[in-house]
């Protein structure tokens, strides 16, 4: 049934979207009700039609017209229950004026049921019912008391003589259809409510709880990474008037220092803004991405590979010895692959800084039609790495990052002792059809550093 019939106002119907069985229910049981109604209507027009002509001695087209108009009500009443009321009524009213002067030499009493014959109640009855589920209350209550009104024009006005007086019995059975039809409309829309009600009390309640859990996560990173960050800072600058004389290179590693740890607090405060906001793209959101002494940095682009250049003379500045090459025809990429690769190959050096020293380190960006082939190895390191705080996630943050973005990445240990990561991501951000292995080459390409790179 159509629910938006004469500019009626629909009750709301649930938030949550109705499963393929619900949604064939329903339309199975809409037809059934079609079919039902048809029924009806057809019993109506041959039923009422001959009472109408024999208790009202109406002629044949004035009875075939009477219950004609009284079943097309009943069906109209499915999509248009206000014009199939005022339809039911009209006819009603019309019809007891017709057959009125029939009644003045009727048999004594009890005479025929007039103003409403008994087809004729039972369709406004149905009618009334549709109605009030369809509409608000007060224009169901309107029709009512506008059905009422009619009766007692043309009983109670007008009248006739010899009848048995069905006026008070209909507007009765009227009342009831709409009592019926406006508790079953108000229960459907309170059910509404609560469903309604229940969906966004779970959003919120899972809302709040993923927001405690970012407070309580960007908490822990400013009250633990952020003030050793801080310190590491304080201490890189202060070195170098613990010592007398220093040497220049010693001045350039620790200003190094200084500058990466002034960096990671700029991103850690663009990490933590992130997690405290609500909406980090609303200027009147408390947490903006903005955080004292930063100046405009917050608001920087996120890395690409145009800065894999001083990702690289950074971690050349650290210690080891980083080589880059890049091959193919640079083509432009999506936004997240360009940031997903630049974090790729920085953790990559970070796990070559903290598990090979004194190592040779290859970097190597290739270009292809398909995507973005990545490719760190570094040589067999030439001392003892010292032990390691970290937790071990980053490669399955690398992995993560390649996954998001429909590629893959590899780790595993070269012939030489080494270490190689091979990731390949997308051009698009979209994983490839059918693209099993990686692009352009052998999953592991074999890196030649020149001699004396390696320990023996």
């Amino acid at each position: 049934m159509n629910p938006a019939a004469d500019g009626a106002e629909p009750a709301p119907g649930p938030s949550a979207p109705a499963s393929a069985p619900q949604i064939s229910e329903r339309r199975w049981l809409r037809r059934l009700t079609y079919v039902l109604i048809v029924l009806a209507a057809l019993g109506v027009f041959l039923s009422g039609t001959d009472e109408l002509m024999r208790d009202y001695e109406l002629g044949e087209l004035q009875g075939l017209l009477a219950g004609l108009a009284q079943a097309a009500a009943l069906v109209l009443a499915l999509r248009r229950p206000v014009p199939a009321w005022a339809l039911s009524l009209g006819a009603t009213a019309v019809t007891a004026l017709a057959g009125r002067p029939a009644l003045s030499h009727s048999p004594p009493l009890p005479g025929p049921n007039w103003p409403w014959s008994t087809t004729e109640v039972l369709v406004q009855a149905v009618v009334l019912l549709f109605l009030a589920l369809r509409e608000p209350t007060r224009r169901a209550l309107a029709a009512l008391a506008v059905t009422g009104l009619v009766t007692y024009v043309v009983q109670g006005l007008i009248g006739a003589q010899r009848y048995s007086s069905t006026g008070t019995v209909a507007v009765a059975v009227c009342a009831v259809a709409v009592l019926v039809g406006t508790a079953l409309r108000g229960r459907s829309e309170a059910r509404t409510q609560l469903v309604e009600q229940v969906t966004i009390t779970a959003e919120e309640r899972h809302h709040r709880t993923l927001l405690e859990e970012r407070s309580r996560i960007a908490r822990e990173l400013h009250d633990v990474v952020a003030h050793h960050m801080s310190v590491i800072s304080i201490q890189a600058q202060v070195a170098p008037h613990l010592v007398e004389n220093p040497s220049a290179e010693l001045r350039e590693n620790l200003e190094g220092i200084r500058q990466n740890a002034l960096e990671a607090l700029i991103e850690l405060r663009r990490v933590l803004g992130v997690l405290r906001s609500e909406d980090p793209e609303s200027p009147d959101d408390p947490y903006t991405l903005a955080a004292p002494g930063t100046g405009a940095a917050p608001d920087a682009p996120q890395p690409t590979l145009d800065r894999l250049d001083a990702l690289i003379e950074n971690t050349r500045t650290a210690g080891l010895d980083v080589r880059s090459d890049v091959r193919g025809e640079a083509r432009p990429l999506a936004p997240g692959v360009e940031l997903s690769a630049y974090r790729i190959i920085q953790e990559a050096l970070s796990n070559a800084l903290r598990h090979a020293p004194g190592s040779t380190v290859a970097v190597e960006v290739t270009h292809l039609a398909e995507g973005l082939q990545l490719t760190v190895t570094n040589s067999r390191p030439q001392q003892a790495a010292p032990p390691s705080p970290g937790a071990g996630h980053g490669l399955l943050g690398m992995r993560e990052r390649a996954s998001m973005l429909g590629g893959h990445l590899t780790a595993t240990r070269t012939f030489q002792g080494g270490f190689a990561i091979v990731a390949f991501l997308p051009r698009d951000g979209v994983a490839l059809p059918d693209e099993p292995v990686i692009p352009g080459g052998p999953p592991f390409p074999e890196i030649i550093f020149p001699k004396g790179d390696e320990n023996p």
